[in-house]
């Protein structure tokens, strides 16, 4: 049995850290683990600017404690009035690495969003041209579609024609949840890649009404029926170089978790390596986790991977029941359970 395994330091490539206070108090997180994250700009108000992302990245910097190395990527938000010109700008000058597709009302701080997709194809078109990836929330928002099966519409109703009408876009598929997904990416071009998250690779949807509603298994996109996670399971661990790690940690307050209109969203990032190592043990895959976690992410992002590295060891650890989230506790994924590996 292995009990100590040194991989390079890895990224995450989905992350939600919030601003203020709270952002002060999840960072340093994720900053234990990950060389490099792609920071998600849902806002309030949304980063749909060059200079209002700068001035964000300035704010994570500025919140990293002291010892502490990390660098965030900063995305745009897409609108219907989203200007190619802007996005182009700041791409060229790398203040970001990529733009968000937040269908108008998929997710948290998602109203902004789009509307329709053809609205944002000359944005799309100036993207395909510089090789900006887009990374899509994958989901269709119409209410006659049941919330179980708004990703598999996405990829027939969205991606499917989008990526017909722009051949060389770079396209991320995030927070990847059923088979669909995972056999759209497998059998895409080299140009087309998918985020898996922690949460996603462990519970099937029974885990949100587990001795009642479980507000802190709730995320969009929602967990499935079991068959997608183990579907989900294999694209992450079987080695194809089209998926890689994104946590898609998104910290709410216990108290706005907890309410009779609790928020979308898991916060993963104090235990996410352990948890994606636990997966990648159970299916006898923990020589892969290393492509999946550090390499196979900056490979698309066209990035260097990176040279430190990292050793976890195999020791139950005891996972808090609450954490200090700025000022309100935060429940973290796994709360009051026990992790198989732990950050040495």
């Amino acid at each position: 049995m292995t009990t100590r395994l040194t991989i390079r330091r890895p990224d995450d490539w989905h992350l939600h850290l919030r601003d203020g206070a709270m952002m002060a108090a999840v960072l340093p997180y994720t900053a234990r683990q990950f060389a490099r994250a792609i920071v998600m700009p849902n806002l309030s108000p949304p980063v749909t600017t060059a200079k209002a992302a700068a001035a964000y990245r300035e704010r994570i910097l500025a919140a990293l404690p002291e010892g502490m190395d990390f660098t965030p990527l900063m995305t745009a938000y897409l609108t219907d009035d989203t200007d190619p010109d802007e996005i182009a700008a700041g791409f060229a000058d790398g203040t970001w690495v990529a733009a968000k597709l937040y269908p108008a009302g998929a997710t948290t701080n998602s109203s902004s969003g789009v509307t329709d997709i053809r609205k944002i194809d000359a944005v799309v078109a100036r993207m395909e041209e510089i090789g900006m990836p887009l990374l899509a929330h994958g989901e269709v928002t119409h209410d006659e579609v049941d919330i179980f099966d708004r990703e598999a519409r996405f990829i027939d109703e969205v991606a499917i024609p989008l990526l017909k009408r722009h051949r060389a876009l770079r396209f991320v598929f995030e927070h990847i949840t059923t088979k669909d997904a995972a056999e759209f990416v497998a059998g895409g071009s080299e140009r087309i890649a998918a985020t898996i998250t922690p949460q996603h690779l462990q519970i099937n949807r029974n885990a949100i009404f587990k001795g009642g509603i479980n507000p802190h298994a709730y995320c969009l996109p929602v967990a499935k029926r079991e068959e997608h996670r183990l579907a989900v399971r294999k694209a992450a661990t079987g080695g194809s170089g089209k998926f890689f790690l994104g946590t898609d940690s998104a910290p709410h307050a216990k108290s706005a978790k907890e309410s009779a209109c609790g928020c979308a969203g898991i916060f993963n990032a104090p235990f996410a390596l352990e948890a994606y190592a636990e997966v990648f043990e159970e299916e006898g895959a923990l020589d892969r986790l290393e492509a999946f976690a550090s390499l196979d992410g900056p490979r698309f992002y066209r990035l260097p991977a990176n040279e430190e590295r990292i050793t976890l060891e195999r020791v139950e650890t005891a996972v808090p029941a609450s954490l200090e989230g700025g000022g309100e506790p935060i429940v973290p994924y796994r709360a009051g359970g026990r992790m198989r590996w732990r950050l040495a």
